[in-house]
């Protein structure tokens, strides 16, 4: 296929696990040339290779999404390539269980909520009016989700369970003392938790307040566990080793890194998976030939007053308001 006659997609996170093998699935298509957002760019480079995207397939562009500066740089950048923009999918997330002290970004605030939850925001709002031009059909927006979100599942179960509270610490500026959303204590395992429930909350709103206008599809999915993924990079080596065991022989939840980057793939171009506004699962337990579904997120990853309080306060925080 011609490039002119190609969609453009930006996978954030894109130099390993989901993210890559996303790009690769997409790639493989000859339909797609995909814009690797990544903090490293030897890294991304080594990795595109090593799995085999062909260098025409794929531009690598630097996004440091807990910078918010450089997410206004990135989206420069991209401009500056010319390509209409087709679909974006906000993958990259950090998690850093093992933490006694909060990090934090340039701004002040805790890394987490700010890498995985505030630097999407912005992306998603700069990046909206490249959307709503794409050339090439329905564009999509898809922020990825996780079993962790949601209390009532097995993953969200384990102590300590997402709650944002009543947005507390947003609201007084989550500078110090303030390092979680809720405004209580830091806990850095409940920080990546509640920044997924602000992912959810997040496209929900864009699908509330832009689908209708714009026609782009804002969507999430859960595509299993990816119990070896590079999230975990930062856990206790033993977690490392047992985690992808457990999920394999005793839950059924396992999926590989490549099986996961073809169904963002396949919510990402599939005429399946274009209603908007939709949370879409595999499941816990992964069988053969395992269907999608629409799955019903959180009550309070559904809670539409506080997903508009959440964009007012995020705006705020991202200086966009």
């Amino acid at each position: 296929m011609e490039p002119s006659q190609q969609s453009t997609v930006i996978i954030t996170g894109a130099s390993s696990g989901v993210g890559l093998y996303t790009a690769k699935a997409l790639a493989a298509t000859g339909k797609w040339h995909v814009v690797m957002a990544c903090r490293n760019f030897l890294k991304t480079e080594l990795a595109a290779k090593k799995v085999g995207i062909p260098k025409e397939s794929y531009t690598i562009l630097h996004l440091d999404l807990a910078c918010f500066d450089s997410v206004r740089q990135f989206v420069q950048n991209f401009r500056a390539l010319g390509r209409s923009l087709d679909a974006l999918v906000c993958n990259a997330a950090i998690y850093m269980p093992l933490l006694k002290q909060p990090l934090r970004n340039p701004d002040g605030y805790e890394l987490t909520v700010a890498t995985n939850h505030l630097g999407h925001f912005l992306l998603c709002n700069l990046l909206l009016e490249d959307l709503q031009k794409s050339t090439q059909g329905q564009p999509r927006l898809v922020i990825l989700g996780t079993v962790t979100h949601n209390p009532d599942e097995l993953g969200g179960k384990i102590p300590p369970r997402p709650d944002l509270g009543e947005l507390q610490g947003l609201a007084e500026g989550f500078l110090e003392p303030h390092s979680m959303i809720d405004g209580k204590k830091f806990e850095p395992v409940k920080a990546y938790k509640d920044s997924k429930v602000c992912n959810i909350l997040t496209m929900l709103e864009l699908h509330r307040r832009y689908h209708e206008q714009t026609g782009i599809v804002f969507s999430s999915l859960y595509p299993g566990c990816v119990a070896t993924t590079a999230l975990f990079r930062d856990h206790y080596p033993l977690f490392q080793f047992l985690f992808p065991k457990f999920q394999k022989y005793i839950t059924g939840g396992f999926v590989s890194e490549e099986l996961a980057g073809q169904r963002v793939a396949d919510v990402v171009s599939d005429p399946k998976y274009s209603e908007s506004g939709v949370y879409w699962s595999w499941g816990n337990r992964q069988k053969k030939g395992r269907e999608s579904f629409m799955q019903k997120v959180s009550p309070e990853a559904s809670d539409t007053a506080k997903a508009e309080r959440l964009w007012d306060l995020s705006a705020k925080l991202v200086g966009l308001a």
